[in-house]
């Protein structure tokens, strides 16, 4: 299975900590990877069909000034679809005149959704086919950009029939939400204020978060392992979506 990590916060933060422990997993999960991170309005997406242990692209994430609101990043390991940078999450559509990026973990067997109009797949992964069949019902069902909790509400209904197929976890943004689907595996941290240090579980590296933030910040890391040895991480149920907004979990 293939790995995931998102971000959302209500300041623009740095990812390197966590993408430094989320990348040596790389080691087992080597069929490509990806980030996508929101400025703004813009996106800026980095996909690479090789391993992020080796991926120059990588080196150089690791290296990039990354601040951001909203972070989705993936390591593949392939279950469908061939090793090929089309294959290669997190993958981003337009919708309602905003950008939407997707990130999928498991295996979906038979899954081969009716699409029509905007949203067709450019590769030939389930993850993709499930993305753009999620896009193509949410614009059927809201004429313009809904609310926060009506969006939630109508992938709510969306996601178990995906879910019936297989393995469906997946995180979801559109620069301003995160939303996280557990099928199997998932866990999240609420990182605020009093901030204290943090462990990697992957790598020999601490950091103490008070040094970089200040009283207001707060961050919210969605991640299919938890990436820290001594953070309360909270694992999501099968079945479970949740959404982030501000660094803070909703409902």
């Amino acid at each position: 299975m293939c790995q995931l990590l998102g971000l959302n916060a209500n300041t623009p933060t740095d990812l390197v900590f966590s993408f430094t422990g989320f990348a040596h997993r790389a080691v087992e999960h080597r069929d490509g990877f990806g980030i996508a991170f929101f400025e703004g309005a813009g996106l800026r997406l980095f996909v690479d069909h090789q391993s992020a242990a080796e991926s120059p692209v990588a080196a150089m994430i690791r290296h990039y000034p990354i601040r951001s609101r909203h972070i989705v990043t993936h390591i593949r390991k392939a279950t469908q679809g061939r090793v090929a940078l089309e294959n290669t999450h997190p993958f981003v559509r337009e919708l309602w005149g905003r950008y939407w990026v997707f990130a999928h973990n498991g295996n979906l067997v038979d899954y081969r959704p009716k699409l029509h109009a905007s949203f067709h797949p450019v590769g030939d992964t389930d993850s993709e086919r499930a993305f753009c069949w999620l896009m193509q019902e949410l614009a059927k069902n809201h004429a313009r950009m809904p609310s926060i909790p009506d969006l939630t509400q109508t992938l709510a209904e969306l996601a178990p029939q995906i879910a019936r197929h297989g393995t469906f976890n997946f995180l979801l943004s559109q620069g301003e939400a995160l939303w996280a689907h557990c099928t199997t595996k998932l866990h999240y941290v609420l990182r605020r204020h009093p901030f204290a240090d943090a462990q990697l579980q992957d790598a020999d590296l601490t950091v103490d978060f008070a040094e970089h933030t200040t009283p207001q910040d707060r961050v919210a890391v969605v991640v299919t392992e938890p990436l820290t040895t001594n953070e309360a991480w909270v694992a999501l149920a099968p079945g479970e979506l949740a959404v982030f907004v501000d660094g803070d979990r909703l409902g």
